[in-house]
């Protein structure tokens, strides 16, 4: 037998701790489903409860919500996922929380050097860019983003 949708947007946004925007904003990119009762009220039905867990977790570790809906429409039948789904979705982004987690560490170790900006309105200042040669190179924080990715790629 079908479980029927009997929680509200209320019940559900309480529940989980969340406001009823963020339930209808989920709603309308896909990642929660929800039905209409006779008077065209929202219902969800009990599972929307751990869904909504997941895409909380998830956020918590730092996946973006369009990572969380492919991870949602991998399951069959874009079920809500289960304790072994949650497994084998959380050590997929285990792997991106890694390389997270060691690009801050890097970034920490870098932030007393030039971030390469272009900006020389500081007198301690390390480079001297002439005609802002640093944009040439690219946008925002060049060196420093060079920096980084050189100290990740010297301790692979």
């Amino acid at each position: 037998m079908l479980e029927e949708a009997k929680l509200s947007v209320g019940q559900v946004a309480k529940r989980c701790g969340i406001k009823v925007s963020t339930l209808h904003y989920y709603e309308q990119i896909g990642l929660l489903r929800s039905w209409r009762n006779a008077g065209n009220q929202r219902r969800y039905k009990h599972e929307v409860l751990r869904r909504v867990s997941v895409i909380k977790a998830a956020q918590k570790m730092g996946i973006d919500l369009e990572s969380i809906k492919k991870a949602f429409a991998s399951l069959p039948d874009n079920r809500t996922p289960t304790k072994k789904d949650w497994q084998l979705l959380s050590k997929r982004w285990q792997q991106q929380l890694n390389e997270r987690i060691q690009y801050l560490i890097t970034l920490r170790e870098s932030l007393d050097g030039c971030i390469g900006c272009g900006c020389l309105s500081l007198k301690s200042c390390p480079i001297y860019n002439p005609e802002d040669i640093m944009g040439q190179q690219g946008d925002g924080p060049i060196l420093l983003e060079r920096n980084v990715e050189e100290r990740i790629n010297e301790s692979n």
